[in-house]
C-alpha cells in the first residue's frame, strides 16, 4: 500500500473511534461547556491524539529505519544496502531502490576514480623512468665513455673532450630541468598564472611549430593555487591532446574573467572530435575540473576559424566565490 493511503487510513480509523465516542458514550456537552465537560473533552482529545501518534509512528517506522541505516552507510565499508521490509509502502520501497541505485554509482566511480588514478601515475612514472634512461641516463653513459678514452689521450685532445663532456652535461640539465617543469611548473609558482600559460603555449608552439594566439585578461580575480594548478593542468593536457591528435596548424589559449567566473578554452582547427572519450587525458580533466567545483565541456566546433577542419575546444568553467 502506498504511503499516502497508510497515512489516509490511520486518520481514518482516529475519526471513526471518535465519531463512534460521540455517537454511543452517554457524555453530554453543554452549549457553554461546563469545566468538567471540558475535562473530558480534553481527555477524549489528547487519547485520540494518542491513537493517531501510535498509528503514524507505526506507518513511518520503515522510513525511519532507512533513514538510520542510510546515515550508517560508509563510502570506506562499500556493499551495504537499504532493505525495507515487506510492510514499507511503495513510496519508501522507491526510495530505497534509488538510494541503493545511487550507492551502486558512487562506489563504482570510486573504483574507477581509482583506478584511473593509480593509472595516471604509473603512466607518469613510467614516463619518467623512460625519460631518464633514454635520454639522461644514455647521454651520462656516453660521458663516461668519452672521459675513459679521453684519459688515454694527449692533453690537446683531453682538452677538446672535456669540452664536449661539459657541452653533453649542459645538455643533460636541461633536460632533467624540463622533466622538472612538466612535474611541477615553476612558473606557476614564480610568476603566476597568466605567465605561466604563456611560457607554456610559447613552448607548445616552438615544440611543434604551430601557431598559438593567447588571449588571456589582465584583470584575473584572485584565485586559489589549487584551482590556478588545475587551470594550467588543463590548459597543457588540452594543448597536448591538440598536438598529439588534432592534426591541424593552428592554436587557440583564452583566459577570460566572466559574469563572475574564469573560463579558459583551448581550441584547434583539426580533425574534430566525435564522441568525448572516457579514459584517459579528457578523464583526467573532468576529474580535476570535479576538485574544484567547476565545469568542463568538450565540444566540436569550427575550430579557431581557419582549415578546414571543425575542430575542437575545451572549455573550464571556474566559479569564483566572491
Amino acid at each position: 500500500m502506498s504511503l499516502l493511503w497508510k497515512v489516509f487510513a490511520a486518520n481514518v480509523v482516529v475519526c471513526v473511534v471518535a465519531t463512534a465516542l460521540l455517537a454511543w458514550t452517554p457524555a453530554t456537552v453543554h452549549r457553554v461547556a461546563t469545566s468538567g465537560e471540558l475535562v473530558v473533552l480534553a481527555i477524549g482529545l489528547i487519547g485520540l491524539l494518542a491513537v493517531d501518534l501510535v498509528l503514524l509512528r507505526r506507518v513511518f517506522a520503515p522510513l525511519q529505519r532507512l533513514a538510520t541505516l542510510m546515515a550508517r552507510v560508509d563510502p570506506y565499508q562499500p556493499g551495504r544496502r537499504a532493505e525495507p521490509s515487506s510492510r514499507a509502502g511503495r513510496e519508501v520501497v522507491a526510495l530505497a531502490e534509488a538510494l541503493n541505485s545511487m550507492l551502486d554509482r558512487l562506489e563504482y566511480e570510486r573504483r574507477e576514480s581509482g583506478r584511473r588514478a593509480l593509472e595516471a601515475q604509473e603512466a607518469e612514472r613510467s614516463r619518467i623512468a623512460r625519460e631518464l634512461h633514454d635520454e639522461v641516463g644514455q647521454t651520462l653513459t656516453a660521458v663516461a665513455l668519452r672521459a675513459e678514452r679521453a684519459a688515454a689521450e694527449d692533453k690537446a685532445a683531453q682538452r677538446e673532450a672535456l669540452t664536449e663532456i661539459a657541452e653533453t652535461v649542459l645538455r643533460s640539465l636541461d633536460d632533467v630541468h624540463r622533466i622538472g617543469r612538466e612535474l611541477r611548473p615553476e612558473a606557476l609558482d614564480d610568476l603566476g598564472l597568466v605567465n605561466a600559460l604563456i611560457a607554456l603555449s610559447s613552448r607548445v608552439a616552438g615544440q611543434a611549430g604551430m601557431r598559438v594566439r593567447r588571449d588571456f585578461d589582465a584583470d584575473l580575480p584572485p584565485l586559489s593555487r589549487d584551482v590556478e594548478l588545475v587551470i594550467y593542468r588543463v590548459a597543457q593536457e588540452g594543448l597536448t591532446n591538440a598536438l598529439r591528435h588534432a592534426g591541424g596548424d593552428e592554436l587557440r589559449v583564452s583566459l577570460k574573467r566572466v559574469d563572475g567566473r574564469v573560463v579558459l578554452a583551448v581550441a584547434d582547427n583539426g580533425r574534430g572530435i566525435g564522441e568525448p572519450m572516457r579514459e584517459g587525458g579528457l578523464a583526467g580533466m573532468r576529474e580535476r575540473a570535479l576538485l574544484i567545483d567547476a565545469r568542463l565541456e568538450v565540444r566540436s566546433g569550427d575550430g579557431t576559424g581557419t582549415g578546414t577542419g571543425t575542430g575542437t575546444e575545451i572549455v573550464l568553467d571556474v566559479p569564483v566565490p566572491e
